[in-house]
């Protein structure tokens, strides 16, 4: 299951991507309640590695602060999480787009606190 890094993904080939290696190398799926709990794990790992890289915790000498891999695991395990559970991310990002138009269109622009 090799995947040419040269070449842009898109987020459907990112969903079948993940599948094929899950199907070839991971057995099967972990249920979606174990995934949600993965997808905290990595979040965590992913949040230490911000406080220590760009927050004010310090690193200690065996802390790998690979932001990239940190990210990317998150994106594995929601890819993850979306396969199982039938949802097309280019469609739900279109939508959510959509949404975030209409909704906060003018919102961030007229907050005095951001100026």
């Amino acid at each position: 299951m090799e995947y040419d890094n040269a070449k842009k993904m898109t987020l459907q080939e990112l969903q079948h991507t993940v599948d094929d290696w899950i199907r070839t190398y991971g057995v099967r799926y972990f249920d979606v309640k174990t995934n949600m709990i993965v997808l905290t794990e990595e979040i965590g790992e992913m949040a230490r590695v911000i406080a220590r890289k760009y927050g004010e915790q310090s690193a200690k000498p065996t802390d790998n602060l690979n932001l990239e891999d940190e990210i990317a695991d998150v994106l594995w395990v929601l890819t993850c999480i979306a396969n199982q559970t039938g949802i097309d991310l280019e469609a739900a990002m279109k939508a959510n787009f959509e949404k975030k138009n209409n909704r906060d269109k003018t919102r961030h622009i007229d907050n005095q606190k951001l100026k």
